[in-house]
């Protein structure tokens, strides 16, 4: 059981980085550039795709946190594990409010100043990158 663990603490890291790298820093920039996608079509998708991405990397932080506790690792590697997670729930909990609110009164037909919650959404992805490589790193065999 802790040979599965160990593997899962370096395997679903890099898992999860590939779906904010994929999702994240190359689907949502470009579906807004395909032909016939308005804002509010590329808003709809987006909602769902990034719905889906939080409930998998929900999914993968309590995988993660059980390999942990399976595992007992060094203090290193529960420092990357736990700042992912708490990025993670500031993203779900703290950001993407603001974030439907504002997609609600677009797709309303509202038409209001730019929302900043972008900006901070994209920060703590850069932070979410930063703790995945060094939560794989720490948790290398």
């Amino acid at each position: 059981m802790t040979s599965v663990a160990q593997h899962l603490l370096w395997f679903l890291p890099m898992l999860w980085l590939g779906m904010v790298l994929a999702i994240s820093f190359l689907e949502a920039p470009l579906k807004f550039r395909a032909p016939g996608v308005t804002l509010a079509l590329g808003l709809g998708i987006g909602r769902i795709v990034f719905r889906a991405l939080n409930i998998c990397e929900g999914i993968l932080a309590v995988l993660l946190l059980i390999s942990a506790i399976v595992v007992r690792p060094s203090g290193a590697t529960w420092g990357w594990l736990i700042g992912a997670t708490v990025v993670l729930v500031l993203q779900v909990a703290v950001v993407r409010p603001p974030l439907t609110r504002r997609s609600n009164r677009v797709l309303a037909g509202e038409d209001g100043p730019r929302s900043t919650a972008h900006y901070w959404y994209i920060g703590l992805e850069l932070l979410m990158v930063v703790g995945l490589i060094g939560l794989a790193i720490a948790a290398a065999p």
